[in-house]
């Protein structure tokens, strides 16, 4: 069903489109690194995200830590 790959078609979409297209690779390594960079340093540190109530993973992080484990005096 075409359901079923929805969220794998919508990431590869947005790396396609951010990570891939803007840029001429001239190796398959630098092609790696810089996939690699913008997964792990930007798609799930920073970039906002509409499921999380369009924050970045790290403000969600700190929003839930703050609300559900802040300790009061």
């Amino acid at each position: 069903m075409p359901a079923d790959n929805a969220w794998s078609e919508s990431f590869f979409s947005i790396l396609k489109k951010e990570a891939v297209f803007p840029v001429r690779f001239t190796t398959r390594d630098q092609a790696r690194q810089t996939i690699f960079a913008y997964i792990h340093g930007f798609y799930n540190r920073r970039r906002i995200q509409k499921c999380l109530g369009f924050r970045s993973p790290s403000q969600w992080l700190d929003h839930y830590f703050n609300c559900y484990f802040s300790v009061t005096a």
